[in-house]
């Protein structure tokens, strides 16, 4: 066997020993964590929900599989839409007892059809690279119309690749456009961003950039403004960086990814490109992993006077923290345009660290009961307040 010099020995030292410290970093940060997510239990535990004094939750629907956003008809119907499921469903409560009795199927086979809103008697229906509308729905819930294509050329993407969508007071169309990763400049100018554009999908534009993923947004009852739900980057430990809660009162503002997280963490790789002061700061940090997605300000008139244009969040739970947080409904309170307060307003579905629900959006009724639907139980919740 032909012996090393010392000089071909250490070479050799060194290749071995920036081998293993490359390995050390794809098992650390390149290759997915081990999903941490509160292993599911079987079935609906309404006993286990904790509200605060003279609320109680009931069962609106137990037959919605996936549901996720909701968007309610001046008619009443509730519209709800779903992730995996591929499922747009129509509830109706005839009886008028505040109870879902029946559940139709009004369209199937969809791309992550998460996102549903609704506008002159037509639904529109977000799936991941585009919009359909279906008129009329209501006339033809059993028999719905071929959809139209609102716009069909939203980005291909396999991260964040599902869609939230609401009207807003300009009667402009509002989608989020996550980013196509857990942290990265995005090829795609569109990605990372809130876009709106007209109803028939004309005059497409980016309202707010620096978006990580959006799954949730309202405006303001007065001032209709627009506040909205981001969900942090993951792979830097269990406690950072938060969720935000943000604040955009006019086009055109950044709000950080990738550069900068929580208003005042910059990326280990890219916050040296930009630093934290040239974006705008959240109005509230709302937890590390929690996952806040849906939002809505409370314009109802059955809870106390306290809750009045103040903040509910769905909080869909952690997959990958050691320890689960979320599976919650948090109420965030406001003076003005500042978060003076945030509170668990309901939480149970967390039992432990096993969760028989996830929280994925919130909706005011018009007699001021608060619908929350549950992609993991398949249903969704009605609270209420009683003296």
């Amino acid at each position: 066997m032909p012996v090393l010099s010392s000089s071909r020995r250490a070479m050799l030292v060194a290749a071995s020993v920036l081998f293993v410290l490359v390995g050390l970093f794809v098992v650390q940060f390149a290759l997915p964590r081990r999903s941490m997510e509160a292993r599911p239990l079987s079935g609906i535990h309404l006993n286990e929900i904790k509200l605060p004094p003279g609320f109680e939750i009931q069962i609106y629907s137990e037959n919605v599989p996936g549901a996720r956003s909701m968007a309610l008809s001046l008619n009443g119907t509730l519209f709800v839409g779903t992730r995996e499921t591929g499922v747009v469903y129509a509830l109706l409560d005839h009886a008028g007892a505040n109870r879902a009795d029946e559940v139709i199927t009004i369209a199937h086979g969809l791309h992550e059809p998460n996102g549903v809103a609704l506008r002159d008697g037509a639904l529109y229906v977000a799936e991941s690279t585009r919009i359909l509308r279906y008129d009329n729905i209501e006339a033809r819930l059993k028999n719905p119309p071929d959809p139209v294509v609102v716009i069909d050329n939203l980005p291909h993407q396999t991260n964040h690749s599902w869609k939230y969508l609401r009207f807003g007071p300009d009667g402009k169309l509002y989608v989020p456009i996550g980013a196509p990763c857990n942290i990265c400049e995005p090829p795609d100018k569109r990605q990372a961003t809130i876009a709106r554009m007209n109803a028939d999908g004309s005059d497409f534009e980016i309202f707010a950039r620096g978006v990580r993923n959006s799954v949730g947004f309202d405006w303001h009852p007065d001032t209709h403004q627009l506040w909205f739900t981001d969900n942090g980057r993951d792979l830097l430990g269990d406690d950072l960086p938060s969720d935000e809660l943000n604040l955009a009162p006019e086009k055109g503002m950044n709000f950080g990814y990738p550069y900068c997280h929580q208003g005042d963490l910059p990326d280990p790789e890219f916050g040296k490109k930009h630093p934290c002061g040239e974006f705008v700061p959240p109005a509230a940090k709302l937890g590390a992993h929690v996952a806040s997605l849906g939002m809505r300000f409370y314009t109802g008139k059955m809870f106390p006077s306290e809750y009045k244009n103040q903040i509910f969040i769905a909080e869909h739970g952690s997959w990958n923290r050691s320890i689960p947080i979320g599976y919650r409904v948090a109420c965030v309170r406001l003076d003005g345009n500042r978060v003076v307060d945030q509170q668990v307003f309901a939480e149970g579905w967390l039992q432990g660290e096993e969760a028989w629900g996830r929280p994925v959006d919130v909706l005011i009724m018009p007699d001021g009961a608060l619908l929350v639907s549950d992609d993991r139980a398949g249903a969704i919740y009605r609270i209420s307040y009683h003296q």
